[in-house]
C-alpha cells in the first residue's frame, strides 16, 4: 500500500522511505540545542537540510530530552511560527511541527505547516479536535510518562503488547474524533520511556507495527541507545545512526527522523537502488532445484 500525506495543496507520497530533517529552534535540545535558535540561523539550517535532500523538515520549539524544562505556549509560538512561515514562503519542502500544544499546532499550520508530530499522541486538551478541524496529517507516538520523567521507573508487562495496546486505543480515539485514517502516522517511540535493550528490541521487531495499516515514523538519530552501546558521545554517533536507520527502513519504516540528512539520503539512495534487484534473476529455491537436476543428470 502506498501512503500519501497532503496539506495546503502539497502531497508527499510515501512510495519510498522519506527523510525528515530535524530543526530544533531551542536552546536546550540534547544534540543541537542553541545552534539554530534565532530566525536567521534556523532558516539557514532549513535551507541546508533541503539542499541535502530532506523531504520533510520537523520544526521543534520545546526540547523533549529527559529532564528538559517545560515551555509556555507563547514562548513556543514565538519560536516556531516565524520559522514555519519563512520556510513555507522560501523553501520547497513538506513542513512538520514537533509540538503537543494545540495552539501551536493551529498557528503553525495556518502559517504554512503541513503536519503535526506529537510525542504526546494528542493527549493535551483540545489537540485531537484541532488536528481534526485542520484536516492535517498527524503522527502519534508512544511514550511512557512525560519527557522530564520518562526514564524513571520504566516498567512494562509486555513491551510490544503494551505499546500495541496504547497505539490501538489512541488510533480508536482519533478515528472516533473524526481524524481521517489517511492522515494518521504512528511512531512506537524509540528512546521515550524505554531502556537501551527495550529500544533495540522495539527496533528489532518493528515489523509488528506494519500490520496496523498506517505509515511508521521512527527517530533514532544520535540517541542514547547508540551511546550506551558504543560509548560514543552525541556528535560521534553518525555510523550507529545510519545503521539503525537502514535497519528501520528494511523493517518497514516510511519516515526516518534524522540530524544528518546528507549522509542518510546517500545511505537510502544505495538501499533503494539495491532493492530493485531483489526480484530479478532466479530465486534461491529455483537455483537449488536446478542444482539438483544437474546433479541427477550426471548419475544417469
Amino acid at each position: 500500500m502506498i501512503y500519501k500525506l497532503a496539506a495546503h495543496g502539497r502531497v508527499l507520497t510515501l512510495d519510498q522511505p522519506r527523510v525528515m530533517g530535524i530543526l530544533n529552534v531551542t536552546p536546550d535540545s540534547f544534540s543541537d540545542g542553541g545552534q539554530h535558535n534565532t530566525l536567521d540561523k534556523a532558516i539557514a539550517h532549513a535551507e541546508r537540510l533541503v539542499k541535502e535532500g530532506a523531504d520533510i523538515i520537523d520544526v521543534g520549539g520545546e526540547s523533549t530530552r529527559p529532564g528538559a524544562d517545560a515551555v509556555s505556549v507563547q514562548e513556543e509560538l514565538d519560536r516556531v511560527v516565524p520559522v514555519v512561515e519563512r520556510i513555507a514562503k522560501e523553501l520547497d519542502v513538506f513542513i512538520s511541527m514537533d509540538t503537543s500544544k494545540p495552539e501551536v499546532m493551529k498557528e503553525a499550520f495556518n502559517a504554512g505547516g503541513h503536519m503535526i508530530n506529537d510525542i504526546r499522541a494528542l493527549n493535551e486538551p483540545g489537540a485531537m479536535e484541532v488536528c481534526r478541524d485542520l484536516d492535517a496529517p498527524v503522527c502519534i507516538m508512544h511514550m511512557q510518562g512525560e519527557p522530564r520523567t520518562m526514564q524513571n521507573n520504566i516498567e512494562y508487562k509486555d513491551l510490544l503488547g503494551d505499546i500495541s495496546e496504547f497505539l490501538f486505543r489512541k488510533l480508536h480515539c482519533c478515528l472516533n474524533a473524526g481524524i481521517r485514517k489517511q492522515n494518521i502516522i504512528i511512531d512506537p517511540g524509540i528512546g521515550f520511556g524505554k531502556t537501551m535493550d527495550q529500544n533495540y528490541e522495539l527496533l528489532g521487531r518493528l515489523e509488528t507495527f506494519t500490520s496496523f495499516g498506517y505509515p511508521i515514523l521512527v527517530g533514532l538519530s544520535r540517541k542514547s541507545m547508540i551511546g550506551m552501546l558504543t560509548d560514543a558521545p552525541v556528535n560521534a554517533r553518525l555510523p550507529g545512526s545510519l545503521a539503525l536507520a537502514m535497519y528501520a527502513v528494511n523493517k518497514g519504516a516510511k519516515i526516518i527522523r534524522v540530524h544528518d540528512v546528507a549522509e542518510t539520503v546517500q545511505a537510502l539512495d544505495c538501499w533503494n537502488y539495491v532493492k530493485k534487484f531483489e526480484t530479478k534473476g532466479p530465486r534461491l529455491r529455483e537455483i537449488l532445484q536446478l542444482g539438483k537436476i544437474i546433479k541427477n543428470r550426471k548419475h544417469v
